[in-house]
């Protein structure tokens, strides 16, 4: 294995570059806009059976895992947070992860629950999490360097997705605990324990959303499971943009996001965001699943290339600006046409 800094800005292989992974295009309806947009879980998206899975993995897996644990390597506090973690939430997020995961990826999830030891085993790692009959993370074999905190850290290192749970009591939410090893350009630690519009208020365009941040997260929490998608440009396909650099890592060379005509690299990053409530425990769990697309192979298939035009040049300055985009905006459109 490469050496943790390394890792950290290794490249992640694209959509075209992986068969096997699923192909989200949220770019192609050909406007930015910033709304719920939630299709309930299991809509076909012409990805067969990962259209209804939670939690999806592809031949990129190693990758995503090797940069978990590099994340967690450098500052595990970084990337995992919790905030009033209710126990009967935590068994409950425990328990459906374990069990989804046997249920999405049974050929590399292998879940046992005779006894009163529950045992998770993954094939790909070798590494088996072993439950007590709280869910409450009891052994590992096989483990990391760095010793999983909880059984949501040892889960969520598993997956190639990132996590957050909202929690519910009465009029009051909040987000309760976040596992992001693969953040774009925010922190756990900035928004755990806050509210849905505290969370968002940084994000142009959510100021009507924000209004309505308690009805949605009874939404989240009371409906069915969905799924949304997020999207915007990025200069590299590396997963890891935590806003602190790390120790050894230039500030110039870690936070990226110039685009530079001479020499042009341009990706799509799409997200692809599942919501599961669990209202017997006024909670939901937010899984967030990250992608790239070559900006240029899009641009020889029109079919792609015309719709995110037209979506970048919907963008309000201020979602330029959001997006660090603003300066490029002309020199990116210039391009791709």
């Amino acid at each position: 294995m490469l050496p943790t800094l390394d890792l950290l800005l290794q490249a992640c292989p694209t959509v075209e570059a992986t068969p096997d992974a699923a192909r989200y295009t949220p770019f192609a309806q050909g406007r930015y806009d910033v709304k719920p947009g939630l299709r309930p879980l299991g809509t076909d998206f012409k990805n067969g059976c990962a259209d209804r899975q939670v939690f999806q993995l592809d031949s990129n897996y190693s990758h995503y895992h090797q940069l978990k644990q590099a994340a967690r390597a450098e500052q595990l506090s970084k990337y995992y947070q919790t905030h009033e973690y209710p126990p009967a939430v935590a068994t409950a997020i425990a328990q459906f992860i374990a069990h989804r995961l046997q249920q999405d990826q049974p050929q590399t999830f292998q879940l046992s629950t005779m006894g009163k030891q529950p045992t998770l085993h993954n094939q790909r790692t070798g590494e088996t999490l072993t439950f007590d009959a709280t869910w409450q993370l009891q052994g590992v074999s096989g483990q990391p360097s760095v010793a999983y905190a909880s059984a949501l850290d040892a889960l969520a290192s598993q997956i190639q997705e990132d996590l957050a749970v909202i929690c519910q009591q009465g009029e009051r939410h909040w987000v309760s605990a976040i596992h992001l090893c693969f953040p774009n350009y925010w922190a756990p630690a900035e928004k755990i324990g806050q509210d849905f519009a505290t969370v968002h208020a940084p994000v142009a365009g959510m100021e009507k959303l924000n209004q309505r941040g308690q009805i949605l997260s009874n939404s989240m929490i009371m409906h069915p499971p969905s799924v949304r998608f997020a999207w915007g440009l990025s200069t590299d396909t590396r997963l890891n943009h935590h806003p602190q650099s790390p120790q050894g890592i230039s500030d110039a060379r870690w936070q990226g996001r110039q685009f530079m005509p001479q020499q042009p690299r341009l990706f799509v990053r799409v997200e692809r965001q599942v919501i599961w409530g669990f209202p017997a425990v006024n909670a939901a769990l937010f899984t967030i699943r990250t992608y790239f697309w070559d900006c240029a192979l899009i641009k020889h298939r029109p079919e792609l290339r015309s719709p995110l035009v037209k979506a970048l040049q919907s963008m309000s300055l201020d979602a330029l600006v959001y997006k660090g985009l603003a300066p490029s905006k002309d020199a990116i459109l210039a391009w791709l046409n």
